[in-house]
């Protein structure tokens, strides 16, 4: 007699109630940080004029926020390791509700980059907060389903602040954005209250009693201490200096001081083992950045500038970038899910080169500009949602949350140094044709990074017996363990 084993339910229905929850939660949280960055490309013409601000000083505000991503990303990652993914979300929702009040109160530059430099910290420890609960409480199969919708939250919060702009800014100025911006803060914190804890943390960590400290090895010895806390200060000061007016004339031997700081911190932070692996997932996950973040930080820019599109039209021509985001993040999930995220990953970006310099030909034509945007971000920045699923899954429970925050945001340096590059390099050429260049580039070196397998790859040649996959799913044909 023959049985037949129950039909398999849909995949929605695969996630249970209070895993939903867990996932609107952390979703609100991208969606302030889609909102904060778009709004401060939004209003950063009116915050030029009242301050009276160069253009190498206005791109600097937006690269502010990355200064202190790595240091947040890293000490609120570890928080999430140690005492759960919980609380490092709502710590990181705290400092960030923090500088977003402040940028209200700017009343100069230099007040106005102090803000920004608190919102970075506080947006790279929701970025690894929020990632690792989500993945971690939803079932295995899914978990790039996970990533892409999680991530889609950005753009939701592009498109939001993009309206509330055509809205609020020409009647009640620039500030009123910013004190706008407390009340989904204010809502988030409010679902977060009552939060279970990530389940495949809690079963890892907490159930067996570990208090895990991924930075113990920067602290096995009092030289080896105070050496790291000297090059915390020399990396932080000397990231200030470069993307300030403050280090002009030195900036390429600042550039080398922080980064061979960060990277003496990502050696040790891997140790003998797993070095590589954070060298080269920082140098994947940096021209990651460099590709993407052009288009987003001076496309209004752009638009005003070159273009000469009222502020109607931005919104007009943001709204299909957003949502074009919002598609490929949505895609990227189900994609993932079915061929693997680092096959949809190389794939799709491949894809998007077709589009990048076609947007950049269109001039007068609106609705031809705005398709092509929504193609372009739908297959470049929309697929960047796996991104989260990619890293995790390099690194054990343990660590992940303080691997993926370190590893991400220093990659995210990426993103500081593409709005100032891209301004230089329209000193030389059309602001289109720069971004265009950065674009294209930086998509065929992760194209090559990711379509290869490099930090895998790297990774197996210092610790052979490495886990492929810590977020698989684990299964009688698929033997692949959450953790070592």
């Amino acid at each position: 007699m023959q049985t037949t084993s129950p039909p398999t339910p849909p995949w929605y229905r695969q996630v249970s109630r209070t895993q939903w929850k867990s996932f609107f939660a952390a979703w609100i949280g991208y969606v302030l940080d889609g909102f904060d960055f778009v709004l401060i490309t939004l209003v950063l013409t009116e915050i030029s004029d009242e301050f009276g601000l160069s253009t190498v000083q206005a791109a600097s505000l937006i690269s502010g926020a990355f200064i202190t991503r790595w240091l947040g990303g890293a000490v609120l990652g570890a928080i999430g390791d140690r005492y759960g993914r919980k609380l490092s979300m709502v710590l990181s929702i705290l400092l960030y509700s923090v500088g977003t009040f402040a940028c209200g109160f700017a009343w100069n530059y230099h007040s106005l980059f102090a803000a920004r430099l608190a919102i970075g910290m506080g947006m790279a420890g929701e970025y690894s907060a929020s990632a690792t609960y989500v993945m971690e409480s939803w079932p295995a199969a899914l978990r790039s389903r996970a990533s892409g919708f999680l991530i889609s939250g950005f753009s939701v919060g592009s498109v939001l602040a993009a309206q509330v702009y055509d809205w609020v800014v020409p009647s009640l100025g620039w500030r009123w954005m910013f004190y706008l911006g407390l009340i989904p803060i204010a809502i988030a914190l409010w679902m977060r209250r009552a939060l279970p804890e990530a389940e495949e943390w809690t079963e890892s960590v907490a159930e067996k009693g570990a208090k895990p400290n991924p930075f113990r090895p920067l602290f096995v010895t009092r030289g080896r201490a105070t050496v790291n806390t000297v090059l915390v200060v020399v990396a932080t000061v000397s990231l200030f200096l470069v993307f300030t007016p403050g280090g002009a004339g030195m900036v390429p031997v600042l550039s080398v001081v922080a980064g061979l700081s960060l990277a003496a911190f990502a050696v040790q932070l891997g140790g003998k083992r797993g070095w590589a692996l954070y060298l080269s997932m920082i140098v994947t996950l940096f021209f990651a950045f460099l590709y993407s973040w052009p288009i987003q930080a001076l496309l209004p820019t752009y638009l005003k500038t070159e273009l000469g599109y009222s502020t109607g039209q931005v919104t007009d021509v943001l709204y299909f970038a957003g949502f074009g985001t919002m598609a490929g993040c949505w895609a990227a999930g189900f994609l993932g899910d079915r061929i693997g995220a680092k096959k949809a990953y190389a794939l799709t970006l491949l894809a998007s080169l077709a589009f990048v310099y076609p947007v950049f030909a269109v001039q007068n034509n609106l609705l031809l500009l705005g398709i092509l945007l929504f193609l372009l971000q739908a297959t470049s920045f929309g697929i960047s949602g796996l991104l989260p699923r990619y890293i995790g899954g390099h690194f054990p429970t343990a660590s992940r949350g303080a691997a993926l925050g370190f590893t991400y945001n220093v990659g995210a340096l990426g993103g500081a140094v593409a709005p100032v590059l891209g301004a230089h390099l329209a000193s030389g050429m059309d602001l289109g044709q720069a971004l265009a260049v950065l674009t294209f580039a930086g998509t065929v070196i992760v194209v090559v990074l990711v379509g290869f397998d490099v930090p895998a790859r790297l990774n197996r040649l210092t610790d052979p017996d490495s886990t492929p996959d810590h977020l698989a799913v684990v299964t009688a044909e698929n033997p692949v363990r959450a953790d070592r």
